[in-house]
């Protein structure tokens, strides 16, 4: 079995196991940082679906690709870097801040193309971390949603030491209670937690491709 057939086989059970459909989440394919040879193989093998952390190394890469894929921005945007993710991106998961809100909204307008959008909460609080806190994420929300933004769902990466659980449990109720039902959570090592605790999508790097040289 190939590293993405198990990983799929992987993802299918762990939705099972929580009641869910098999096909119920989207593997995101983090290919940010690899060299093309680790990620040939993979796209002919079938995966759709990728994460890239910065706008210029996706544009560099998947120019000539880009109507075979779904490309996610899943890295910190910069305001300066938006018209250019708007343009080139099918989904930003990385919607942290009211100036960025207003910049997405504008380049929107102008471009008449919108790019699906997850706003990131910082569910562990820490500062070195972008993201909206908990306790701010519903106003937030509900500010872009006054900015007429294509709201979809959450993003989290829960602090690297802690148990991944309840924070993919919190980011479920601050999407619950705000009636956005896709939550990207889960990576490498812990994306089975995030199946179990209702994640949509799963963000695998390492395990898919190796470490990043």
């Amino acid at each position: 079995m190939s590293v993405l057939a198990s990983i799929q086989s992987r993802i299918r059970a762990a939705a099972i196991a929580a009641g869910r459909p098999a096909d119920a989440v989207t593997l995101v394919a983090v290919s940010k940082l690899q060299p093309w040879d680790h990620i040939a193989p993979i796209l002919a093998a079938g995966q759709r679906v990728f994460g890239e952390n910065r706008v210029q190394e996706a544009m560099g890469r998947w120019r000539d690709r880009r109507d075979e894929i779904e490309l996610r921005l899943i890295g910190p945007l910069q305001s300066n870097k938006a018209r250019e993710a708007v343009s080139f991106f099918d989904v930003i998961e990385s919607l942290d801040r009211e100036k960025l809100a207003q910049v997405l909204a504008g380049e929107i307008q102008v471009q008449g193309r919108a790019p699906r959008l997850f706003v990131q909460v910082n569910t562990g609080e820490e500062p070195q971390k972008a993201g909206v806190i908990p306790g701010q994420a519903d106003a937030f929300i509900a500010r872009c949603r006054a900015l007429d933004l294509p709201m979809e769902g959450l993003m989290c990466i829960p602090p690297a030491e802690a148990d991944p659980a309840p924070h993919f449990r919190l980011l479920g109720q601050i999407a619950a209670r705000n009636g956005l039902d896709k939550l990207s959570m889960g990576m490498s090592d812990d994306f089975e937690t995030a199946i179990a605790c209702g994640a949509t999508s799963v963000r695998v790097g390492s395990a898919l491709f190796g470490a990043r040289t």
